[in-house]
């Protein structure tokens, strides 16, 4: 075991598969001679070549439908958007092409291939460089939708996905790149679409993925001193999603808290809120609450950008509105 960043983690997995499978590059702005904007894919192209590690032009539609050709030739692509806001330029591409081509082709056509880059605020990025649009794509049938928070759940992950013959939109939290963690030595993956309980608890559950999940850490061992003991769930991929451990979590701890950064109008902790009241019912002792950003965009201003995210106090207070 070892410890490495985010950033680390990722690098090595993009590695790893690029040196196992030929036919796995990686296309995108900056990802080659500037080693990445995030510096993620870092000693790549010295060691692949520019045959497989291919600086594009700022032109997101253009190289992400690239890549939808490629991965349906047999190629196995990974598309990094510098940043998932960029990624509504490309939005036909992955919506309209990549998710629907092997359904419409009644299955002669596979698409392995992922989209991934940086999403969620960092600081001071303003409206239109911090929006959390994992909702967007989770809502789209033929996408899978993964979104870790640890070193080890992002290097798992992503060599799954790369792995996977359904097109993947992988999106990294920016603002937690230098995160650092352990990371087992050797060849491992992780399965998409299964959660990880990341903490055990039989009062309430919490909900979460991405960067909210420190936050849902911090507040149950807080609470944990109080004698309240919350479950925490990292769902990590949100499509498909994982109801067998949040329906096993619910039946135990009968309280529900979800957390995400996102918009609250028409999101996922809203919509993952809906079906545990609807299918879950007998179950709750109290309704399921979420917590989400702000209704607004994200403002610039230091003071008003600290109040668009729950915090772990916010979780604190949540939890103890359900008890």
């Amino acid at each position: 075991m070892r410890e490495l960043s985010i950033r680390e983690a990722l690098n090595e997995a993009l590695a790893e598969e690029m040196e196992r499978d030929e036919n796995v590059f990686l296309m995108g702005e900056e990802v080659g001679h500037y080693n990445g904007a995030y510096k993620v894919s870092k000693g790549l192209l010295e060691r692949f070549g520019e045959r497989r590690v291919i600086d594009t032009p700022i032109a997101e539609n253009g190289f992400a439908g690239v890549g939808v050709g490629a991965a349906s030739m047999g190629l196995r692509p990974v598309i990094e958007f510098m940043t998932f806001n960029f990624s509504l330029i490309a939005i036909d591409q992955v919506i309209n092409s990549a998710a629907k081509l092997r359904y419409m082709s009644a299955g002669q056509f596979t698409l392995p291939l992922v989209f991934r880059g940086p999403t969620g605020s960092v600081h001071q990025l303003g409206a239109q460089h911090s929006q959390s649009f994992e909702g967007m794509y989770a809502n789209c049938p033929g996408l899978k939708v993964v979104l870790p928070s640890t070193p080890k759940d992002a290097k798992g992950l992503l060599k799954s996905a790369i792995r996977d013959n359904d097109p993947v939109v992988f999106m990294e939290s920016e603002a937690m790149y230098g995160v650092r963690g352990p990371v087992p030595d050797g060849e491992y993956t992780i399965p998409l679409g299964v959660a990880d309980v990341k903490r055990s608890g039989s009062h309430v559950t919490l909900i979460g993925w991405s960067k909210v999940v420190p936050r849902m850490l911090d507040a149950a061992a807080k609470l944990a001193q109080s004698g309240i003991e919350c479950e925490v769930i990292d769902m990590m991929t949100i499509r498909p999603f994982d109801w067998e451990t949040v329906q096993a979590s619910v039946r135990k701890t009968n309280r529900v808290l979800v957390v995400e950064d996102a918009w609250p109008q028409s999101s996922t902790g809203h919509w993952v809120a809906s079906r545990i009241m609807h299918d879950m019912f007998d179950y709750l002792d109290a309704p399921v609450i979420t917590l989400s950003g702000r209704d607004c965009p994200y403002p610039y201003a230091k003071n008003l950008e600290a109040l668009m995210s729950a915090t772990a106090e916010d979780i604190m207070v949540a939890v103890q509105r359900l008890l």
